[in-house]
């Protein structure tokens, strides 16, 4: 492929003409994709990457798109058959009350749209949301952010209410307390009771159905069940937020919040990122109900290019592809390996404190210690780049940054699987191995003091967007010290 300027050229005028905040993968050494196929990326030099966080384009998809887009593109105010059949289709997908769609263009639209139709439902206005939750760039998402906001100058808002993460691996309440799933909803239980003794009322509570830069979390069974109950109780809805782990990202379901039951129907879902597969587009689902509150403000609902025909034929081409090549089933095949790969390298490595996942969506959870389970911050940073050295690409996550996400396109195979998990097995024997090197060097020397990462790794955390140390309390928890032997440097070097 053509290029328009070289690697330093392109990095020299993205600095001059992007924004500083827009950070890229892997900082220190940002990789330029020109091309990508499949579960492949594909750099200048033509260097291969195996994708393991990322969406890309269907040829299929680029067919559908060029087809209506020599028809017409225009705005959804003209009636059109696409729009329609669209709504219809992804309808059908839903629990059966889940049948009113707003399209937009991106996650975030849709999750401010969806707490819009919060707000009019009842006309309360307060927000439960989760810590380190992340819904969207825009000022009213960054408020109901704790993963943006507490990271940033801004203070929590008085009509903002964050609950503890379901986590139960580091959690408040963990994997071996009688009913965590009832101990974290008491917790919203609590948060409404407190709201409302100060005179506040619940408009909303906003979940990802699994918890992607919170950590790759999975909420234990039964806790949306209750917080819904808690929630609708106090005259709010719940908000299932699928914008990144929808479309059968977890297998055996077309949407994550089903995994919790049929018991539970959240009264609105958003989503989006899956939905064009690298196409901008969105949507709001909810009932009847709430869209006719919605639609008595009297204020009329306009998206520009939100539903136009060129998107909803791409939205009709990702389900078409979704059904034809099974990735949902493909997802909980390669998922189901890849999870039992994962399990056995955690028998074998002590920097594995946990895995956790469904389907294509996978965390792996690294620590220092494994009874303590001390977030391993500047190993999972290091491990990122080694796996890029291999042609892998990862991402760390989490409110300590140590948890190793795996979200890779849905046509990822066992190959795939295998090759990632055997590059990941390399990389922890090396860091492992000197890691053990450099703890009985410190011993011997009678120094009281943990290991610490070489200072490139250190670089490279920095460099990836990690807070600095002031902002980032795990750091101090770590212990970290200023030892600065040569021997894990040069043995960390894979």
């Amino acid at each position: 492929m053509c290029e328009l300027y070289s690697k330093q050229d392109t990095l020299a005028l993205r600095r001059k003409h992007i924004g500083p905040s827009c950070k890229l993968f892997f900082a220190a050494d940002p990789i330029k994709i020109v091309r990508a196929q499949g579960q492949y990326m594909f750099d200048e030099r033509g260097e291969q990457y195996l994708d393991c966080i990322n969406n890309v384009a269907h040829g299929t998809l680029v067919t559908a798109a060029l087809k209506q887009m020599e028809l017409l593109n225009t705005n959804s105010r003209f009636l059109h058959d696409n729009i329609v059949e669209y709504a219809r289709r992804l309808s059908a997908t839903l629990p059966e009350t889940l049948s009113v769609c707003y399209f937009t263009n991106s996650g975030s639209e849709a999750n401010d749209l969806a707490l819009r139709l919060a707000r009019q439902f009842r006309g309360h206005q307060d927000v439960i949301t989760l810590d380190h939750a992340y819904h969207g760039h825009l000022s009213s998402l960054i408020e109901i952010s704790p993963y943006k906001f507490r990271k940033g100058k801004d203070v929590k808002k008085e009509f903002v209410h964050v609950a503890p993460t379901p986590d139960t691996y580091r959690g408040k309440y963990r994997e071996d307390h009688a009913d965590p799933a009832g101990a974290y909803a008491d917790e919203v239980k609590k948060i409404i009771e407190e709201a409302h003794n100060s005179g506040r009322k619940i408009a909303a509570f906003i979940a990802e159905s699994m918890q992607s830069c919170g950590g790759q979390i999975i909420p234990p069974a039964g806790y949306f069940q209750k917080v819904a109950e808690y929630v609708h109780r106090a005259g709010g809805v719940f908000i299932a937020d699928e914008v990144q782990v929808g479309f059968g990202r977890v297998g055996k379901h077309f949407w994550s919040f089903q995994m919790h039951g049929e018991d539970f129907v959240p009264d609105i879902v958003t989503m989006g990122k899956p939905m064009g597969n690298g196409h901008p587009m969105a949507c709001v689902v909810t009932t009847k109900e709430i869209a006719e509150a919605f639609s008595s403000s009297g204020m009329e609902y306009f998206n520009t290019y939100g539903g136009n025909p060129v998107s909803s034929a791409i939205g009709l081409a990702v389900l078409n592809v979704i059904e034809s090549e099974d990735l949902q089933g493909n997802a909980t095949r390669v998922g189901d390996y890849l999870t039992e790969l994962l399990n056995k390298q955690k028998a074998k490595h002590t920097l594995i404190g946990d895995i956790r996942g469904i389907g294509l969506f996978i965390g792996i959870d690294l620590v220092k210690d494994q009874q303590k389970r001390t977030p391993a911050t500047d190993e999972a940073q290091h491990v990122i780049y080694k796996m890029k050295e291999k042609q892998v690409l990862l991402s760390a996550d989490g409110p300590h940054r140590n948890v190793l996400k795996i979200k890779p396109p849905m046509c990822f195979t066992e190959e795939d699987a295998k090759f990632m998990v055997d590059q990941l097995d390399e990389i922890l024997t090396v860091v492992e191995e000197a890691i053990g090197a450099k703890s009985e060097s410190v011993t011997s020397e009678n120094t009281p003091c943990r290991t610490k990462m070489p200072n490139e790794a250190q670089s490279e955390l920095l460099s990836e967007g990690t807070s600095d140390p002031r902002e980032n309390p795990s750091r101090k928890r770590n212990g970290l010290c200023t030892d600065k032997h040569s021997l894990l440097s040069k043995r960390l070097k894979t």
